[in-house]
């Protein structure tokens, strides 16, 4: 994982379109949240939105307003494995929609990002149906990234298992 986002970082032009939301206060703080696993919300967007960046550009659809989506697309700001009285309803169900009301706090949303994010756990929102390929790009992207990063986390399990056992 830390090779592929210093990998990540040396692309100048993807970096350019995210540069304000990477510097960005709130934004960092998602980098003490965890998503799945053990990667933190912060890397979990970043590589979401350079793989939706690098799609996007391949089949010439708009990668800048999936690669800024994708960026701010779990911007939710809370452990999501904690139960809280103030939150309502289930994690998966409500996060994007609380996700796209912080980035529209910090950034100015056009109506392609905004669906993009609040779209992107379709079709677990079932209701909620895509209506850009650039949402269905994250979509499959997101599911990628989640299946990668609980894999890795089983495998650096396993291997400090064996390592032990030896």
């Amino acid at each position: 994982m830390e090779e592929l986002i210093g990998r990540i970082y040396e692309d100048e032009d993807f970096i350019s379109i995210i540069k304000d939301i990477l510097e960005n206060k709130t934004v960092q703080e998602m980098k003490n949240y965890r998503q799945h696993c053990e990667t933190s919300c912060f890397d979990h967007c970043l590589v979401a939105s350079f793989l939706c960046y690098k799609m996007c550009k391949k089949h010439n659809l708009d990668y800048v307003a999936c690669a800024r989506a994708a960026m701010l697309h779990d911007l939710f700001l809370y452990d999501w494995r904690k139960r809280q009285d103030d939150r309502k309803g289930l994690h998966a169900f409500t996060h994007p929609r609380t996700s796209y009301e912080n980035a529209a706090k910090l950034f100015d949303l056009n109506d392609k990002e905004k669906d993009i994010i609040i779209k992107h756990m379709w079709p677990v929102t079932l209701f909620s149906l895509p209506k850009y390929k650039e949402s269905l790009v994250l979509i499959w992207i997101d599911k990628r990234c989640a299946l990668y990063e609980t894999i890795y986390e089983m495998q650096k399990r396993l291997s400090k298992k064996e390592t032990q056992n030896s």
